[in-house]
């Protein structure tokens, strides 16, 4: 049987954006469903998979599930790095992850919905809140990546929240071939002790 090939690189046009300002905009709480924004410090390895594969599978995340255990615990675990969980009647339904570059930056590395939770008018109101964590350590900035493969509307949302584009750069981005899903699959399902 031959072997399988990694799957085709895909040509990704990545927007560097900026906000020197924090947001001005206040949004109520979203009606009719139950949330809560909780930060999460140590968060396990396998469900921190769990989250990034939810929010980021239609958008071809892939960087962090290539990463094995150590390299991915030392950068979660960072003190310069934290992760904060959204919940939605009670489940996971998103998260955001900020990045302390130095005493003026701070970098929005990861943020967004599961599908679940899209269509309950909580986007606009969860990214507010991610913005105004970002901007509580005090930075003159806060930056974010997006690019091509994200949600249709990314970038224009960025921008109404007042994030400006700084820079745009071409790459290319290798999907997880059916391999790595397996084994993916395989390691986020062993019981503790279980050897890997």
């Amino acid at each position: 049987m031959a072997k399988k090939s990694r799957p085709a690189p895909i040509a990704v046009h990545v927007t560097t954006l900026e906000m020197t300002a924090p947001p001005k905009q206040s949004l109520p709480v979203p009606v009719n469903v139950h949330t809560a924004i909780l930060s999460a410090p140590d968060i396990p390895l396998a469900f921190y998979r769990f989250l990034y594969r939810q929010v980021g599978g239609r958008w071809h995340w892939v960087d962090r599930l290539r990463m094995d255990d150590e390299t991915l615990a030392a950068t979660l675990h960072d003190k310069r790095n934290s992760v904060t969980v959204l919940y939605v009647n009670g489940a996971p339904a998103g998260f955001f992850e900020l990045l302390q570059v130095d005493d003026t930056v701070v970098e929005l590395s990861h943020f967004g919905l599961f599908e679940r939770a899209l269509g309950l008018g909580i986007g606009k109101w969860f990214l507010l809140q991610t913005l105004y964590a970002a901007w509580a350590p005090g930075p003159t900035r806060v930056t974010v990546d997006t690019n091509n493969l994200d949600h249709p509307r990314a970038l224009q949302l960025y921008q109404m929240f007042g994030f400006s584009p700084v820079g745009t750069r071409d790459t290319d981005l290798v999907p997880l071939s059916d391999a790595e899903l397996l084994a993916l699959a395989k390691r986020d399902c062993l019981l503790p002790g279980e050897a890997r």
